[in-house]
């Protein structure tokens, strides 16, 4: 698999999706998620110019920091265990998964700064997903402005893995409508100005609908047996 050549044929979709749509392509960040690739696989993702790298598990982010650090900056993406903040929050730049007071209060007495965390929504109401209701997404955010080390830079959300390109559009459609309802509240630690939507089977739906962050793993650097 050649991660360059993937890369550019992404960027050649988004700067199409963007023309079409009338958004700057430069809105559009690429998240690499290299949860089921090697080093050497993320490492190749930051050759060819993609920067944000994207774990959703502890040891897997550990395993890849050690050998890359500060040359990529860090998302965790995957439901993060309150108990174990404590072992990333110096080496992530990005939270995608803040869904409950208990988990900010552990983020905000850990980090030494405000940490960029979006707000991780389950627009679906699949039970198998992590994330605040859509209902609730506007008091959580409002219980959240004591927490000096919390800001809100935008939601997150992942759409139903399904072949209805409607219901998927309709999920991103509502992270969208929300993220316009935290932005009118005009909250100093809640700018919201980011999405988070939209994976290798589904993000040329989520730009159309306002995605500023992408998380690619397939489409971008496979899934590799053994891939830590």
């Amino acid at each position: 698999m050649n991660v360059q050549d993937n890369y550019q044929t992404i960027r050649r979709n988004i700067d199409s999706i963007c023309e079409r749509t009338g958004r700057n392509p430069k809105e559009i960040k690429v998240i690499a998620v290299t949860k089921y690739v090697s080093v050497e696989r993320a490492k190749a993702a930051i050759d060819a110019g993609v920067y944000h790298l994207g774990e959703n598990r502890e040891e897997g982010l550990h395993h890849k920091y050690e050998e890359i650090e500060n040359k990529a900056i860090w998302h965790f993406i995957g439901s993060l265990q309150t108990r174990k903040v404590k072992n990333i929050i110096d080496k992530v730049e990005y939270i995608h998964s803040l869904d409950r007071l208990s988990l900010a209060k552990e983020i905000d007495k850990r980090a030494q700064k405000p940490m960029k965390c979006f707000v991780q929504v389950n627009v679906s109401g699949e039970e198998s997903k992590h994330g605040c209701s859509p209902e609730d997404v506007i008091r959580f955010v409002t219980e959240l402005e004591s927490l000096n080390n919390i800001q809100i830079v935008g939601l997150m959300t992942m759409a139903p893995f399904t072949d209805d390109r409607q219901l998927i559009r309709t999920c991103f459609k509502q992270l969208k409508n929300l993220q316009l309802e935290v932005q009118a509240l005009q909250l100093p630690f809640a700018p919201c100005h980011e999405l988070s939507m939209g994976m290798s089977n589904d993000y040329e739906l989520a730009i159309e609908e306002g995605a500023t962050f992408i998380r690619i793993g397939t489409s971008l650097v496979g899934n590799e047996n053994g891939g830590v």
